[in-house]
């Protein structure tokens, strides 16, 4: 029962929003729907049962699919909740969903007195620092990448990256075939 009494609130605050923000008074919204402005009147505030010979002239006249009023899905289509996993020195968070093309991840690197192992792959890494410092070896280079800070770079040169002096928070983006979203693509020479 509170589920419907729900529904019912979300369709009439809707149905008035819509007449609204199209500027519409509840005899113009009458007019169109072929109903009583004081029918309108009463489904927006409660006083009426909303019913399907109401809802389908109403949803007409606001030029909206019945769906969109009925819709009431709750907030997950829209707010990812990000669950920590952690492995070693590393706790990453998914920030996209698994149905994506594009796969937005949060790492947060503690950290460690070793050097991870340099690495390569095809494309580019990008990477935005959050918070704190990260160390980052390209080949022989050593780079420090400060909070506010963005790094990019072709991924065929051995790299890797570690926090450096404390934790450090990053965000990085991938498409789902594994390789960055950053690719970059020459143009064909002339």
């Amino acid at each position: 029962m509170a589920e419907l009494h729900e529904i019912e609130h979300v369709v009439r605050t809707r149905l008035r929003s819509l007449r609204q923000t199209l500027g519409l008074s509840l005899d113009e919204l009458a007019a169109r729907a072929n109903l009583s402005p004081s029918t309108i009147s009463r489904i927006e505030t409660g006083k009426r049962t909303i019913s399907l010979d109401v809802l389908l002239p109403l949803a007409s006249a606001l030029q909206v699919g019945l769906d969109a009023l009925l819709d009431v899905r709750s907030d997950d289509d829209v707010v990812i909740r990000p669950v920590p996993s952690s492995s070693g020195e590393r706790t990453t968070w998914m920030l996209s969903r698994p149905t994506g093309n594009t796969v937005a991840v949060k790492i947060r690197l503690e950290p460690t007195d070793r050097l991870p192992q340099q690495r390569v792959h095809p494309g580019h890494d990008w990477f935005f620092v959050i918070e704190g410092r990260v160390r980052l070896l390209l080949g022989e280079r050593e780079i420090v990448v400060e909070a506010g800070e963005v790094a990019e770079f072709t991924t065929m040169t051995p790299h890797a990256w570690a926090a450096d002096g404390g934790a450090a928070e990053l965000i990085m983006i991938f498409d789902r075939d594994g390789q960055r979203a950053h690719v970059h693509h020459e143009p064909p020479q002339s």
